[in-house]
């Protein structure tokens, strides 16, 4: 929009482009969200189904290395092993998903919603500049890209450290 706005004396070409980028940005990120955690969760489906593989061929083994991480997490071999057998004769599969391979339903990838997510957040921060690219002034067009993309920039920043506990002076620099 900016580099349009240079270009430019009307206002229509840096609306259009300020549009296409939000268009762009949106489907792009949305995109690009999907492929990367649909990545994720088809890398958990082969993680558990080698490990229900593992299961079927090796019982004693996968049952001894439950055992272990038990035992590194604190507990005493004997209580380790009859928590590890309890597990197992529940839902050896659900258990060595959770506590061998870090897998739970709580954090089971969903593209779709990230994808979702991905693209409201970029139409969220996307439409800033395009009601600058609507409301500002068109000889002083330049300037107020400029200047607003500097002061929507360090809200965003300001407001993802707020959300996320951080420092916000240090997000907003």
């Amino acid at each position: 929009a900016i580099g349009v706005a240079a270009a430019s004396n009307t206002r229509n070409p840096i609306i259009l482009a300020a549009l296409a980028g939000l268009v762009a940005g949106a489907l792009s990120m949305a995109a690009g969200e999907y492929v990367s955690v649909g990545s994720q969760y088809d890398i958990e489906v082969a993680d558990l189904k080698r490990e229900k593989d593992e299961l079927e061929a090796m019982p004693e083994i996968e049952l001894k290395e439950l055992s272990k991480l038990y035992e590194k997490r604190g507990l005493d071999k004997d209580l380790a092993m009859q928590v590890a057998s309890q597990l197992t004769n529940r839902d050896a599969l659900g258990a060595h998903a959770r506590d061998e391979l870090g897998i739970n339903e709580f954090t089971k990838p969903k593209p779709l919603q990230a994808a979702l997510a991905s693209g409201a957040s970029f139409i969220t921060g996307g439409m800033l500049p395009f009601l600058v690219s609507i409301f500002s002034p068109i000889n002083l067009m330049v300037i107020y890209q400029y200047t607003f993309a500097i002061v929507f920039l360090a809200l965003s920043g300001a407001v993802a450290a707020k959300f996320g506990g951080s420092n916000v002076p240090k997000s907003i620099v």
